[in-house]
């Protein structure tokens, strides 16, 4: 198999960079809202349940065009966040970043979610009890409890976020060095007569960095599990 080209290699790069923000920018947010999902009784909790879980539901097309009107230089967002930091998203890798973190949220939140709803809410209880803060008992007793729950949905979003397609060309459109991430490289080299070997060395990346994080992730979560079943 020929060597990567100095275009794919940047394909790769900016595809874990993308990645890698669309993460970390979830992740807070994602803790956040798995706990309120999971332990909260609230007016609309279903509701935000619903909107959390949606761009699972639409079309990945239609979640870039949403934040495309939301988040385009004539957008609202788009427009503030010009006006005030001067921060431009649309048709930047800033905007492939924010897509990927819309569509890998979900899998982030879920996996969270479940690792919260599996923690005995009588051992808050107890903490509770002894007079502790209700965000004092979640960093004390949760949050250890659910770091397992946390990788998963870490690697879970890297994954989706290094695989999304849809919402990042209608965003921030297939533009070489600054949008082009794996996957727009992998169906440029396809609409182009003899990509099909560029293609394919490509699809073999995306596969072993897939599998590489996938078999990190599990040894680490595993870890974890054992550490904090020692305890």
């Amino acid at each position: 198999m020929e060597a990567l080209t100095p275009a794919e290699w940047a394909a790769l790069g900016l595809s874990l960079k993308v990645a890698g923000w669309a993460v970390a920018g979830a992740l807070v947010p994602g803790i956040i809202v798995a706990w309120a999902l999971a332990r909260g009784a609230f007016y609309g909790r279903n509701l935000l349940n619903g909107l959390v879980h949606l761009p699972l539901i639409l079309p990945p097309v239609v979640t870039g065009y949403v934040l495309l009107l939301g988040f385009g230089r004539q957008g609202p967002l788009g427009r503030w966040l010009e006006d005030m930091f001067g921060i431009v998203v649309a048709f930047r890798w800033t905007g492939a970043a924010v897509a990927a973190a819309v569509m890998a949220f979900p899998l982030l939140v879920r996996a969270i979610r479940l690792a919260i709803e599996a923690v005995d809410p009588r051992l808050e209880e107890a903490a509770a009890t002894l007079g502790a803060p209700r965000a004092m008992v979640f960093l004390t007793v949760t949050l250890p409890l659910i770091v397992p729950g946390i990788l998963a949905g870490l690697i879970l979003a890297f994954a989706k976020a290094m695989g999304e397609f849809g919402a990042t060309i209608t965003f921030v459109s297939n533009i070489p060095g600054q949008t082009q991430t794996l996957p727009l490289a992998i169906h440029s080299a396809l609409q182009q007569p003899g990509g099909e070997g560029a293609a394919l060395r490509l699809s073999l990346i995306a596969t072993a960095v897939a599998m590489i994080a996938l078999l990190a992730s599990e040894g680490v979560s595993r870890a974890v599990a054992r550490r904090i079943g020692a305890k």
